[in-house]
């Protein structure tokens, strides 16, 4: 039977992430992913933020053209442009972005195994046993520690009998190759809860891609009927005839906040696993990096000797404390169901009060609620 120190189930961003670093520290890995490939089935929009980009060393060739401006429209498509002087926004070309971060892994010792399912685990006195499935096949495993990086419906946290999302968005997009479209690049998000209840509908256009896409409670739309919709309006705001589709996603996203338990002496959560999403904006990229370094952090000391105290700095009551103003908002953006409501909000935000609150969402440097010192003590910081 194989043996390792530590077992990652999910290889998306956090997946990969803690995967690869722990391999770097010199523990034994094994990645788990129920796809054959990393870069199939991607999720996620892929919008890096400045706070990700000045502090994490991205590949470069996973990076779209740097993106500044912003537009906002009401439901009756009423126009707020915000602008910013720094690089705010790249869209990361997911798939390569996993390739590469699973080839870094690889050379750091760790193994993979695709096409393979978690089904559960049984505990003992040196960690426990894990039923994997691949190809049908049964094949067990024995772990020292678990991670849970399976996405907002975690099978890891309910094995570990940690907490799981009950609050979350569903979206969908279609990507195009949009390096044909004389236009400049722009994220045009569009609040209107016939469209998008609840969150937005977008088109992140960045030189090189398009993505338009559409987001919201599950409860109150059909994702793809409100993205045809959406589709046939967008002429309106950028060209898109004659572009070809790359491809079409879909998925979850958590907007509930980071869980209330994520960390025990068997396993912990990660990203979208561990609700480390923004409530409000529902990005989770950045809080994905930066609570994957402590995560790899922590577990490093828990391994050394087996101290529970080690746990402490993962466990989430004070990091919840810091979400409380993003979860209110949350609650806001949620309570507006009818578009005349959307339209009093949108008028609020030429004010001036309201329109320095819209720059700071969309500006801001807020993230996963974790200090400097907290981050910079990781030694995996900056590296990707």
């Amino acid at each position: 039977m194989d043996k390792f120190d530590v077992v990652v189930v999910g290889a998306g961003l956090a997946g990969l992430s803690c995967a690869r670093w722990l391999g770097e520290r010199g523990h034994r890995v094994l990645l788990v992913d129920r796809k054959p490939r990393v870069d199939q089935s991607v999720h996620t929009t892929g919008i890096f933020v400045r706070r990700t980009l000045e502090d994490f060393a991205l590949p470069e060739h996973c990076l779209g053209p740097v993106v500044r401006d912003v537009r906002l429209y009401s439901p009756r498509r009423r126009m707020l442009a915000l602008s910013s002087p720094h690089d705010e926004f790249r869209v990361g070309k997911m798939g390569a972005l996993y390739q590469h971060l699973l080839r870094a892994a690889l050379a750091a010792g760790v193994r993979s195994a695709p096409a393979t399912c978690f089904r559960g685990l049984v505990p003992q006195t040196d960690g426990m046993l894990l039923d994997l499935e691949t190809q049908g096949a049964s094949r067990p495993v024995h772990a020292r520690y678990l991670v849970g990086a399976d996405g907002a419906n975690s099978r890891v946290a309910r094995a570990l009998s940690l907490s799981q999302n009950r609050e979350w968005i569903g979206g969908v997009e279609e990507v195009y190759d949009s390096r044909t479209i004389d236009s400049p690049a722009c994220l045009h998000c569009f609040l209107d809860p016939r469209l998008a209840p609840g969150y937005i509908a977008w088109i992140a256009h960045d030189g090189d891609e398009m993505h338009i896409g559409v987001g919201g409670y599950g409860d109150r739309f059909d994702p793809n009927e409100s993205l045809a919709r959406f589709r046939d309006e967008v002429p309106r705001f950028i060209a898109l005839h004659g572009l070809r589709m790359i491809e079409r996603r879909g998925g979850r996203i958590p907007v509930g906040g980071l869980l209330p338990n994520i960390v025990n002496e068997r396993g912990l959560l990660v990203g979208d696993a561990a609700g480390a999403v923004s409530p409000l904006t529902a990005g989770g990229l950045d809080p994905c990096l930066r609570q994957s370094a402590l995560a790899v952090d922590v577990i490093a000391e828990f391994l050394r000797g087996r101290n529970p105290v080690a746990l402490s700095r993962y466990e989430s009551a004070p990091f919840r404390k810091r979400f409380r103003a993003r979860a209110l908002m949350r609650r806001g953006l949620a309570a507006i169901q009818h578009p005349w409501l959307a339209e009093l909000g949108f008028a609020a935000l030429s004010l001036p009060p309201f329109k320095s609150l819209a720059r700071r969402v969309f500006f801001g440097q807020g993230s996963f609620p974790m200090s400097d010192q907290e981050l910079q003590a990781c030694p995996e910081f900056r590296a990707i």
